[in-house]
């Protein structure tokens, strides 16, 4: 089974190049619309959709009323290939227009990972797992 996961933009393009170059995924340019942008994640694909898509949907009543950020509600854990890879991501996001929200720390689960968000303000974390034993209740994290 492939798994898509959309997330609305004000700036799909924005957005995309944002995940492509943060995370190193290609994009799908056979998926390109006027209203569409997407990602390659292997099982995944991640997509962009303009504030069009809401209509589109017959979501236009859950559009949301402002642009400040929303409550979170959700959020996606990208599965990276090292702690290495997961610092990198960290160091990076703000040159792209992101931010961290929880620098890279050892979880109680044998993961190092970080809380970001992106331009748009959606949270996200980056994670890899380590080979170690396991973090003490001071370490635990989301």
């Amino acid at each position: 089974m492939k798994v898509f996961v959309n997330q609305f933009c004000r700036d799909t393009e924005g957005q995309m190049q944002f995940y492509a170059t943060l995370l190193g995924l290609p994009e799908l340019a056979q998926r390109r619309s006027p209203i569409y942008r997407a990602l390659d994640a292997g099982e995944a694909e991640l997509g962009f959709n303009s504030e069009a898509a809401y209509a589109l949907l017959s979501l236009g009543d859950r559009m949301p009323a402002e642009a400040a950020p929303a409550p979170v509600t959700a959020y996606a854990t990208f599965m990276l290939d090292s702690p290495q890879a997961v610092d990198a991501a960290a160091a990076q996001v703000q040159a792209l227009g992101g931010g961290v929200i929880k620098a890279p720390y050892a979880t109680y689960y044998q993961e190092w990972q970080a809380v970001l968000h992106d331009p748009e303000q959606r949270v996200f974390r980056v994670s890899a797992a380590v080979a170690a034993a396991p973090a003490t209740p001071a370490m635990a994290g989301g």
